[in-house]
């Protein structure tokens, strides 16, 4: 078998391989994409046995088709757990290249959960729907700032038919006119197309079980039930629900590189909304809510959604 460790880059790889045959050693620096694809098909029509090891990083997903095509074993690793290993002070490419062929050697690398390339595309989807929204969000908070300055105020109302009249027939300068126009415009090209992915997601939720059960919580709908799905996959690959919880970034304190939470933010902001909705759904907590705001307690009721 010949094992492949890989550092990977955007524009580049530098690889150490072993043949665990022979004992050959070789380093290679592979140029993307034409080099490396030319390499790995040249390993796969020779007929041997691959296996190639990589830290888990973005900018990859054309690399990952190519080996799963060629029907090459691919790892990916915890790049947090692989550079804990690294003992020395300098680090280049060859370096890590041949840290990641080392602990392969060794049965020592820490290979991560790589969800399937349905759960991927999927994920897509969500991410698609969740930047139309910002972008819609964006456009109406414009339109709502034109409002204002023309003193008019009336919040929602203002994309009700009325409100929406009352904006196209303010007298605005030629080109706050043109920004009016083109922004209504674009909320107006927007709006189907939100609509469309939501019903797209309506129909995936409904195929996944675990989706039609957490939908069964009050406040859960389909876009979180689908998203958290996708984003937990296995649920075994946790030890317990903090480890759930830190891997989302929901943890109260944390020491994240740059002052950033872990963790897809979508996901948490679903998962944050649905943790205010069952106290308007479930009549004894609303109570129980109620009354512990009415005690002027600085520290409101908040259910725990379990999964």
């Amino acid at each position: 078998m010949i094992i492949i460790g890989v550092d990977f880059h955007p524009e580049f790889q530098q690889i150490a391989l072993m043949d665990s045959d022979s004992g050959e050693f070789q380093e290679k620096r592979l140029g993307h994409r034409e080099e490396a694809e030319t390499f790995y098909r040249g390993l796969a029509a020779a007929g041997q046995k691959v296996r190639v090891g990589m830290e888990a990083s973005g900018h990859g997903r054309w690399f990952e088709r190519l080996l799963s095509e060629l029907q090459i074993e691919l790892w990916i690793g915890d790049a947090a757990e692989i550079r804990t290993r690294r003992v020395r002070k300098q680090k280049t490419d060859r370096q890590d290249a041949q840290l990641i062929l080392k602990l392969m050697l060794k049965d020592d690398f820490p290979q991560i959960w790589v969800p399937s390339w349905e759960n991927r595309d999927l994920r897509q989807l969500l991410w698609h729907r969740h930047r139309m929204v910002q972008a819609r969000t964006r456009i109406m908070n414009q339109l709502q700032a034109v409002a204002l300055n023309e003193g008019l105020r009336c919040k929602k109302r203002l994309w009700r038919e009325q409100g929406r009249q009352q904006l196209e027939a303010f007298r605005l300068a030629p080109w706050a006119s043109r920004r009016r126009h083109d922004l209504l415009e674009l909320m107006d090209r927007l709006n189907p197309t939100i609509a469309e992915l939501s019903q797209a997601i309506e129909q995936e939720a409904e195929k996944w079980p675990e989706a039609r059960l957490l939908r069964t919580h009050p406040g859960v709908g389909a876009l979180t039930a689908l998203a958290f799905v996708l984003i937990i996959g296995k649920a075994e690959r946790f030890g317990s629900g903090k480890q759930v919880a830190s891997y989302l970034g929901l943890v109260p304190l944390e020491d994240s590189s740059g002052q950033q939470r872990l963790g897809p933010s979508h996901n948490r902001a679903q998962l944050c909304q649905v943790d205010q909705r069952p106290p308007r759904s479930a009549q004894r907590l609303a109570q129980g809510h109620l009354k512990i705001v009415s005690t002027g307690s600085r520290k409101p009721l908040r259910p725990t959604v379990r999964a």
